[in-house]
């Protein structure tokens, strides 16, 4: 994406996500912020400097000083803004206002047009409204799956999309993204049922998070009879694996919990480090950086 312009009129995580990752792909992105910075700022300033970095800002009043906008919406290849439907028409910077090959990204929480268009939220209503968290509730995600998959990403594979019709067809266009009907999709491959109740949400012992020693805690996700009878080996339970699909799942997540819970985490990695067994930690965000950034 050399060469390539973004203007960012986004507030909060889903834009700041996409026109980082557009960044990342080698545009040019300038944030259009109000007076004071994009309420993220203050809020939570390190993420706002993690998703900022890169990036070049110019605060403005829209509706006393739109000239400066203006004058980069003339140049802009891709345009992304996430108020309600409607506000940036109102503004003089919506859809109607860019040239024609110009793509433009609203990112909304429930699309334009459905009786919810005006509806306040933020990622965990969206996720609730989707279906997402039915399984798990009252527990939350522990990252924000309505804000950064399906609008921040959902955002950046639907602009991606218009690009290669505009090098078609030479225009651009207004692509919509709902976090709400994007969080949906992650879930509508269900609506059929599970093969086994809440197969991946907790219902299996085989596919869980069990408690080390050291209260640091180990992801078991030997979903396969393959693993897990590998698994059951290397415990000393081969016995195990003849269980690992009873229709009470309890009695067995307790006698793994309490194998489990004998060594600190560090010993179970070490045990399991050549083993094809599907275990791993549950690493702190420092430790997944040194590994996976």
């Amino acid at each position: 994406m050399s060469g390539m312009l973004v203007v960012d009129f986004s507030r909060y995580l889903p834009g700041a996500f996409a026109s980082r990752e557009l960044l990342e792909l080698g545009a040019r992105v300038v944030c259009i912020e109000p007076p004071g910075g994009d309420p993220m700022r203050g809020s939570a300033p390190a993420w706002d400097a993690a998703l900022r970095a890169g990036k070049e800002s110019l605060e403005l009043d829209l509706k006393r000083n739109p000239a400066p906008a203006l004058e980069l919406l003339e140049e802009a290849d891709i345009v992304l803004e996430s108020f309600r439907p409607g506000v940036a028409s109102r503004l003089g910077i919506g859809p109607e206002h860019v040239p024609e090959r110009s793509v433009y990204c609203s990112i909304t929480g429930f699309g334009c047009g459905g009786r919810h268009e005006q509806r306040a939220g933020h990622d965990l209503n969206y996720l609730g409204w989707a279906g997402v968290l039915w399984d798990t509730a009252p527990a939350w995600p522990p990252v924000q799956i309505a804000d950064l998959a399906a609008g921040g990403l959902g955002a950046v594979m639907r602009i991606l999309a218009a690009l290669l019709e505009r090098d078609r067809t030479g225009k651009g266009g207004h692509v919509v993204v709902s976090m709400t009907h994007g969080s949906h999709r992650l879930v509508a491959h269900r609506l059929g049922g599970d093969t086994l109740p809440r197969m991946l949400t907790g219902g299996l012992a085989c596919y869980r998070i069990y408690e080390t020693a050291d209260g640091r805690h180990l992801t078991v996700a030997a979903l396969e009879d393959v693993f897990f009878r590998r698994l059951a080996q290397v415990l000393g339970r081969p016995e195990l694996a003849e269980r690992q699909f009873d229709a009470n799942q309890e009695p067995l997540a307790a006698e793994l919990a309490t194998i489990f819970a004998a060594r600190p985490l560090a010993e179970w990695l070490e045990l399991f480090d050549a083993e094809d067994a599907c275990v791993g930690p549950v690493a702190a965000i420092a430790e997944a950086a040194a590994d996976f950034s």
